[in-house]
Formats: C-alpha cells, sequence, structure tokens
C-alpha cells in the first residue's frame, strides 16, 4: 500500500524500515534526508510528479511516498487480554477514525476495534493519525454483537454512548472496560445500546446537539482515564 508525505515517510524511515518496500521521490531532496532514506537499504525509485499525484490517489504526497507492507492487526483473543479498549461501529470517515486513533493511542488506550467497515483503509488511517496508527495496536471485525459478547465473556464492562445516555459517576476499580463509539450521523443502534452495562452521554453547555465523534472520544477516554465522568 501507498502512503504518502513528508513526515509520515521520515518516520517510517526512521521506526519502521521493516515495512518499507519501495521508495519513490518526486522532488530533490536534501541530504540529511535522503541519507535517512538511504540507511534503509530499500529500493528508491525517481518519478515525476504525474506519476506520483496518480500513486497518491491525488493526494498531497510532497514528493515523499513509500510503499509499505500492511498492518497486522490483533485478533480477538488478544484484544479480550487487553485493559481499555475502544471499539468503533459504522464509523467510516477516515478523518475520524485517524483522529480517535491518534488520540486513543496518545492517552494509552490498549487497542481499538473497529466494526462496521467492508474495506479498512490503512493508508488512510496511518495520514490522517499522523503515524499513531503505526503502533497503535487495531483488530477489524464484522459483527458487532460478536464482538459485545466476546468482551462479555472476558469480564469488560461495557461502556455505550449515546445523546440520551446518563451523566454518572465512573471508578474504573481496575477493571477492563470497552468503550463503543458510533457514526456522527446516527450513533449506536438501541440493539448495541441495550447490550451495554451503561450508556454515558457529555453534557453540552450550549444548546447544540452533537459533538464530533472525535473530540467525543478524546473527552470521554480522558475522563474515563482519570475517573471525571459525572
Amino acid at each position: 500500500m501507498i502512503v504518502y508525505g513528508r513526515r509520515i515517510v521520515e518516520l517510517i524511515a526512521k521506526d519502521k524500515p521493516h515495512l518499507i518496500k519501495s521508495i519513490y521521490l518526486a522532488k530533490e531532496i536534501e541530504p540529511r534526508f535522503f541519507n535517512i532514506l538511504k540507511k534503509t537499504k530499500k529500493p528508491l525509485f525517481r518519478v515525476d510528479s504525474k506519476k506520483a499525484q496518480s500513486m497518491a490517489c491525488g493526494g498531497n504526497h510532497q514528493g515523499f511516498l513509500l510503499d509499505i507492507e500492511s498492518l497486522n492487526q490483533s485478533c480477538m483473543r488478544e484484544v479480550c487480554e487487553m485493559d481499555f479498549v475502544v471499539v468503533l461501529y459504522n464509523i467510516t470517515d477516515v478523518g475520524n477514525i485517524g483522529s480517535i486513533v491518534r488520540t486513543a493511542y496518545s492517552l494509552g488506550v490498549s487497542c481499538i476495534v473497529i466494526c462496521g467497515i467492508n474495506n479498512l483503509k490503512q493508508e488512510g488511517i496511518i495520514r490522517t493519525s499522523a503515524g499513531a496508527m503505526l503502533d497503535m495496536p487495531f483488530c477489524v471485525e464484522n459483527n458487532i454483537l460478536d464482538v459485545i459478547n466476546r468482551l462479555k465473556n472476558a469480564n469488560f464492562t461495557l461502556y455505550g454512548t449515546s445523546i440520551n445516555g446518563k451523566i454518572s459517576n465512573f471508578t474504573n476499580n481496575n477493571g477492563k472496560i470497552a468503550l463503543f463509539l458510533g457514526s456522527e450521523e446516527v450513533g449506536l443502534t438501541n440493539k448495541v445500546i441495550s447490550k451495554m452495562d451503561f450508556n454515558l452521554t457529555i453534557p453540552l453547555k450550549r444548546d447544540f446537539d452533537s459533538l464530533n465523534v472525535g473530540v467525543a472520544c478524546g473527552i470521554l477516554i480522558d475522563r474515563m482515564m482519570y475517573g471525571r465522568i459525572g
């Protein structure tokens, strides 16, 4: 898969060179950065701007592109051994997923479980997460109800999110927790909400119907980490 942009290319070349299959440059490059790429010992090709634009599907490649291996995902057995899992259901916008991955990784979430996507575009999430996707454990599962059952059986406490949820005090007590988030358009389905142990909402100071799902996720993760819900 193709990833692009100066920051992402440099990050992978420095920290994840084993992922690189080929390097593509569409502009002149300063010696320091060239030496970083050269140390990867991967094939390096010069391409014209038209070819680079095609490889990046019109994205802002800045003249730097990599062909890299797909990232390995965790299995549900591994997920069930973790402590704090965020489950995304029917969130398809790559920008929102990337924002959530970046925030979750920064705040110490154990894993992201992604449900309701037929074909996860890893390359897009690597870019929109500013590279956090490279280190964030993740799992892609088709059936949200299977995920719920697996987590329940692994003694997770399940927290849903809903505009009609309750504001409640939160105490972790070192137990395993899973936070479920739905799309901005419809949120979690009633069936999913009914299977949660608790359903949370974020109180708003002004009369406005919702927050961006990535922003809401960051607020809830922080409050759940430090017991500040309520």
